[in-house]
């Protein structure tokens, strides 16, 4: 082996151009065989402007043809005749006069469902499937400097099914149903108790088409894997990709590969190698052979809460010629990450997840589907993988694989979030068997191919909730294990090594999440409310005040969540409800209390009886009333928060089931010379008890009894606060609760006088985006709870989404005062100053204007609107 790497080699690449310029139009309006219709001397006349990428109802709604789907109950008026109908794509494009010699490729990063592909009149190629790439040479049919015709004709896929809409009436209907038959496709789209039927089943040329060149050989699959140290001292990485000859002449050059490191230098290392005709050599190379592949403190990957989530990027080239003025033929690059994963421990049967030697406590979320249209730019999901970093999330279910694309496993590494990455199949009980199996296998091949360098995939799991077909497991256990043998293969999500999944998925009261019947939770939900703002935003004002249908489209109805019964409960526990606002601020306390408990209850016996829970769901497909930490447009709710309070690295907690003070250490150390300070209010604001233990211990990775809890109020309903301070008596955790004796009724809250909190702000610029600081004050003697605070804009009123608060839904006892931070894009501004909007169960606030203007949020109070008949008195 010698060092063979050219100076200018990292920018002499060839460039990747996207394909732009697309129009579309249903087949039955286009006359002219594809032949035709790929030429030059087609004109396309009537076409629709095409959102690429994206689906055929996306360029539909963007072309004003329909409105917005996911706005009130605009999707029911559109036809399923769009899942029958097969479309033209069609561009043109400029082939690069740099082409001239070489080979030239289209690629397509994701089509649904099949697709013909004809360049210049020629057909070449198809695919078959939504999670396969397809990489066409198309040399034969164009001429490098001249300008080419593209048309791809899609095809939705073969079985749409019978659409699952979500009704008063019908609840939220069935799940599934025909559409599974398929397999590797949105099988979510025909309707889910989350999702109502989207009519094209996100038909489309849903991800980029690019252009690129190539020589005879090409680079494929690379896949960089490591050995850690127990110290973590070292790593020795080992680099396998394949190297592919696509002439018809035996060929011999040399494989060149950079890896950069973060703030290192790079590693440089190459090899000769030689490929036969139409055929293809596989090529590893490891720190035996490659001393450069054994690295000396190696910047480790680590999910998030636990370290910092380093990347290294591999740049791979194959040249062929003269060593010292080589020929590049081809040129990939990948990142990945120097991390360990392990799946079990001495101590337990259970899936236990340890990265580097590190127990991880899993504190996940499932996403059904990134969006139901597939409308999912990379800003966007940076903001959806921010906000579960901020809520102490450490895990995502990729549900059914539905959210496969590559912005989605750049998130992933780059915020810290495990990924429990499924393939195709729904529950049995859901869709059939697919019946194509070889297209099935094809997607899963390419997926795992795809997207296993990303250190923040953890499991590969084959069905949710239920096995598939025995002869297809057996061949999917075989497959994996030659694909990618570092990760677990889980066949079933509902079984096996202490995994179980089925809910329920309804509210309850926190004390029943500390009923554990299970070790790794892959499923629990509860419903989950939406600020007033942004109910407002998801459905006409006509139906604010009345639960209908609208309502029912948006997942409150019959069904797993119970939304039917939901408000009824909810007047039940909180008292009456006025109208919207008080609805949506007494859900508050609901989220707050199940989605703290959720993760709770799981803290209580970590470790022990339980290594991870996955809620149901963390992150919602279209505006809902049920099952997010946020909402569609963003705005986080107190569930997030309330998530986020559960997760912390170290925590104290009030056992809700017991009355124990716990204290958790989420870190790899353990903990001295703690203390835990509990004061009990009573509802008039009064301590009626105040309690200091020390802690002298607690082991890494466990969760300790401090003491037990007594009540001393003789009042039914109470309030408990604990701080857990350390030795130098700096508060490390704090946690609010409100309690009962009878622990489900909390109408007296009502009881609580309003709060004028005293509120200031200041701003500052940092890069991009602009930091908020806010300092809340309770000046009274009463409780000021779950005060929630809101960003705007001063001028227009509009709020600015996304936001990322360091805390929000905070309760102050007398004379408490709390600092919050925010962070957003200055561009989200669209140039006016900050107004920070401020509500809560009792709260008012004194206005105050200056660099960060402060203000009561009106809308959110159940005063500024008339009474409704909303939820009927029980």
């Amino acid at each position: 082996m010698a060092l063979l790497v050219p100076a200018t080699l990292v920018s002499a690449q060839l460039p990747e151009t996207t394909l732009t310029g697309w129009q579309m139009q249903d087949t039955s309006k286009v006359a002219g065989k594809p032949a035709e219709v790929s030429s030059a001397t087609f004109h396309p006349e009537g076409w629709y402007t095409a959102t690429v990428p994206g689906t055929v109802l996306t360029t539909l709604v963007d072309n004003k043809v329909y409105p917005e789907p996911l706005y009130g109950e605009n999707m029911r008026s559109i036809p399923e005749s769009l899942n029958k109908a097969d479309y033209w794509y069609r561009t043109t494009f400029l082939v690069p006069a740099s082409h001239k010699g070489r080979h030239t490729w289209l690629h397509f990063a994701g089509i649904n469902y099949e697709a013909q592909i004809w360049v210049n009149g020629h057909q070449a190629g198809s695919m078959r499937g939504a999670f396969i790439r397809g990489d066409f040479d198309i040399s034969a049919y164009i001429k490098p400097g001249t300008t080419a015709t593209l048309a791809v004709l899609i095809s939705p896929q073969p079985h749409p099914g019978k659409p699952v809409e979500h009704t008063v009436a019908n609840g939220v209907g069935k799940n599934g149903g025909d559409t599974a038959t398929d397999g590797p496709t949105f099988l979510s789209t025909i309707g889910w108790d989350w999702l109502p039927a989207v009519r094209d089943r996100d038909t489309g040329i849903w991800l980029p088409v690019t252009l690129s060149a190539s020589g005879p050989a090409l680079i494929k699959h690379p896949f960089v894997t490591s050995e850690i140290s127990p110290d973590h001292a070292t790593a020795d990485l080992t680099v396998a990709t394949t190297v592919t000859n696509i002439t018809a002449a035996p060929i011999t050059g040399t494989l060149i590969g950079i890896i950069m490191g973060p703030g290192g230098k790079p590693i440089e290392f190459s090899k000769k190698v030689s490929v036969d005709a139409n055929s293809s050599t596989a090529v590893s190379l490891d720190s035996t052979t490659v001393p450069a592949l054994h690295i000396a403190d190696p910047h480790l990957w680590w999910p998030n809460g636990y370290g910092e989530h380093r990347l290294y990027h591999l740049s791979l080239s194959f040249s062929i010629g003269d060593p010292k003025s080589p020929g590049m033929s081809d040129f990939i690059t990948t990142n990945f990450g120097i991390r360990k994963i392990d799946y079990s421990v001495s101590d337990s049967e259970n899936l236990t997840i340890s990265v580097n030697g590190v127990r991880i406590m899993v504190r996940g979320g499932n996403w059904g589907l990134d969006e139901g249209m597939k409308r999912i730019p990379r800003e966007r999901l940076d903001a959806q993988f921010h906000m579960h970093a901020l809520a102490n999330m450490n895990l995502i279910r990729n549900w059914v694989g539905q959210s496969t694309s590559p912005d989605f496993y750049d998130m992933a590494d780059k915020y810290g979030i495990l990924l429990w990455d499924e393939f195709f199949q729904p529950n049995p009980s859901d869709g059939p068997n697919p019946d194509d199996i070889p297209t099935y296998l094809a997607n899963v091949t390419d997926k795992v191919l795809r997207y296993r360098n990303h250190p923040a995939i953890a499991v590969w799991c084959a069905r949710n909730e239920g096995y598939p077909p025995k002869a297809l497991d057996d061949q999917l256990k075989i497959m994996m294990a030659k694909l990618d043998p570092t990760r677990l293969y889980q066949s079933n999500s509902a079984d096996g090594r202490g995994v179980s999944s089925h809910g329920p998925y309804y509210w309850r009261s926190p004390h029943l999440f500390y009923n554990l019947n299970e070790s790794f939770k892959t499923e629990t939900g509860s419903v989950s409310i939406p600020t007033i703002e942004s109910i407002q935003g998801m459905m006409p004002e006509k139906d604010w005040e009345t639960q209908n249908d609208d309502w029912a489209q948006h997942d409150l109805a019959h069904g797993a969540q119970r939304g039917d019964a939901y408000p009824s409960e909810l007047a039940k526990r909180y008292g009456p409800i006025r109208n919207l606002a008080d609805f949506v601020r007494k859900g508050q306390l609901a989220n707050y209390e199940a989605f703290r408990a959720m993760y709770e209850g799981r803290n209580a016996q970590m470790f022990k009886a339980t290594t991870g829970v996955i809620t149901w769901m963390s992150h919602p497909a279209q505006p809902s009333f049920v099952w997010q930490l946020y909402h569609y447009d963003l705005d986080p709710n107190s569930s997030l928060f309330a998530a986020k309070k559960a997760g912390e690295k170290i925590h104290v907690q009030l056992n809700e089931a017991n009355y124990g003070v716990e204290v958790v250490n989420n870190t790899p150390e353990p903990l001295t010379g703690l203390t835990v300070h509990l004061t009990e209010y009573s509802l008039a604001g009064k301590v009626t008890s105040e309690d200091t233990k020390p802690v002298a211990f607690v082991p890494a990775s466990t969760t300790i009894k401090a003491f037990q809890f007594v009540p001393a109020t003789r009042e039914a309903l109470y309030f408990v606060k604990l701080e857990l301070n350390d030795s130098n008596g700096k508060l490390v955790s704090t946690n609010f609760y409100w309690q009962n004796v009878a622990q489900e009724d909390f109408t007296g809250l009502d009881k609580l006088p309003t709060v004028t909190l005293n509120a200031e702000a200041s701003s500052r610029i940092v890069g991009d985006n602009t930091h908020i600081k806010v300092t809340l004050h309770n000046p009274s003697q009463s409780i000021a709870m779950m005060t929630h605070i809101q960003l705007h804009q001063k001028q227009s009123g509009k709020r600015v989404l996304p936001a990322f608060y360091s805390d929000n839904y905070i309760t102050l006892v007398p004379n408490e005062s709390r600092t919050i931070t925010i962070e957003a894009a200055t561009k989200d501004f669209a140039g006016e100053t900050p107004l920070v909007a401020i509500d809560g169960l009792n709260i008012d606030v004194k206005p105050t204007t200056g660099e960060v203007s402060i203000a009561p949020n009106l809308n959110a109070q159940p005063m500024h609107w008339p009474s409704s008949n909303l939820v009927p008195h029980q």
